[in-house]
């Protein structure tokens, strides 16, 4: 792979905010580019009707051929829309070859390792598998592990929909976990979850991005460039949280004799703690 390759792929790893943008509203895409998401997604798929998908297509390859920068949701693997679009991306970078507009390929209703790997192979970018059924969480292990593969995203409302579950939080918890499991056993970062529909809920914004936080989530798909900051927001430590780091960063530098556990706070502190810390001030930095 090359370095410009590599550069791509810590750009989608380290998103936090990752902001879709519907592929048939060109208008958009400038705007969606300036409202100052880490990952703009040019959505191909469920954002599109059907009819309106091939000149979607268009748009978005335009764009991108024109100096946009983007990642690309493409339709599932199995669909005619799927193979269409692959086609117009693999051409785009065929026809582009110095041009690297295309950071990411995202994937709808991914379940198949062999589908992903082939894809990131194609079209030379980076891929990240939307898991959104049945099928896809139960592979999220296989599916990490697939070369090409950048990072984990859960759609959790059609994964609900697959199982005729509602979308709650307790209904999706063990679907969550599984990918931020998956993640760390591959050595990926921790996944990118699923959209907060309330469009004008900064609240449930904030709490969902907090609630992912805790489970081991590191990214958020939104909908609405009025969601961007508030997502930043949520994603930094607060105060309290960076004043505990600092804390124990110095009682780590402060700790003499090779000691192998600290006690800071009235709580030992060791390893984990310590890397917990570290975690913490990155955040606070970003």
């Amino acid at each position: 792979m090359t370095a410009t390759h590599d550069v791509a792929v810590r750009h989608v790893q380290e998103a936090r905010s990752l902001l879709f943008v519907p592929g048939d509203r060109p208008d958009r895409f400038d705007k969606a580019g300036a409202a100052g998401a880490d990952l703009v997604i040019i959505d191909l798929e469920d954002a599109v009707a059907p009819g309106r998908r091939p000149g979607a297509r268009e748009a978005a390859t335009e764009w991108l051929a024109s100096g946009g920068t983007a990642a690309v949701r493409v339709n599932a693997v199995g669909t005619a829309d799927h193979d269409l679009d692959v086609a117009a991306l693999t051409k785009l970078v065929a026809g582009h070859p110095d041009q690297h507009a295309l950071l990411a390929v995202v994937v709808a209703k991914a379940e198949g390792s062999a589908d992903l790997s082939g894809l990131a192979h194609r079209v030379g970018a980076p891929v990240v598998p939307l898991l959104e059924t049945a099928r896809g969480v139960q592979r999220a292990a296989e599916l990490a592990e697939a070369q090409g593969v950048a990072r984990l995203a859960f759609g959790h409302l059609d994964y609900a929909l697959d199982l005729g579950a509602a979308p709650t939080r307790q209904a999706m918890l063990h679907a969550r976990s599984m990918l931020v499991q998956a993640s760390r056993a591959a050595g990926l970062p921790g996944p990118v979850d699923g959209v907060t529909a309330e469009l004008d809920d900064f609240d449930r914004l904030v709490d969902d991005v907090a609630h992912g936080v805790e489970l081991g989530f590191t990214g958020k798909l939104l909908i609405h460039p009025r969601q961007v900051e508030p997502t930043h927001a949520a994603y930094r430590p607060t105060s309290e949280e960076v004043a505990w780091a600092e804390r124990v960063i110095a009682a780590v530098e402060a700790a003499t004799g090779g000691r192998g556990a600290l006690r800071v706070d009235g709580a030992m502190v060791d390893r984990p703690v310590i890397v917990r810390a570290e975690t913490t001030l990155r955040r606070r930095d970003q």
